[in-house]
């Protein structure tokens, strides 16, 4: 039994990597390269910041409204429900609801959202004496 697994993961390791082999080269052979690859993930993630903005809104919101609600628990009965559980929720939620208008502000700062070009070395000099 212990033979055949491990034949088992041996075959499939060697299946895994001849897939990976093989995809490499239809990826070179469709003229497929470095920077090509680094564009299309850059495309692909442009999106991102207003999918976080969404979720960053709603979790605010949502850890706002459990705040209150732990709040209104310590209010009815301070033994049981500490102040500080409605209050940490309140700050996180707070925070969250904050951190898109933080990250505007703060690209807007650095730059005005143009792409940076990489650095060019045009001449090297050695001085050896």
């Amino acid at each position: 039994m212990i033979r055949f697994i491990k034949r088992k993961s041996l075959v499939l390791s060697v299946a895994v990597l001849v897939g990976t082999m093989t995809g490499a080269e239809d990826a070179l052979a469709n003229g497929n390269n470095f920077s090509s690859i680094a564009g299309n993930i850059t495309e692909s993630i442009s999106e991102l910041p207003g999918l976080l903005t969404g979720v960053s809104y709603m979790l605010g919101i949502l850890l706002g409204v459990l705040g209150i609600l732990k709040i209104k628990d310590h209010v009815e009965n301070p033994s049981q429900t500490p102040l500080k559980d409605g209050a940490i929720r309140l700050t996180a939620g707070g925070g969250l609801f904050a951190l898109p208008i933080v990250y505007e502000a703060m690209q807007n700062t650095i730059g005005d959202g143009t792409t940076v070009s990489a650095a060019e070395l045009n001449k090297v000099q050695f001085a050896i004496k």
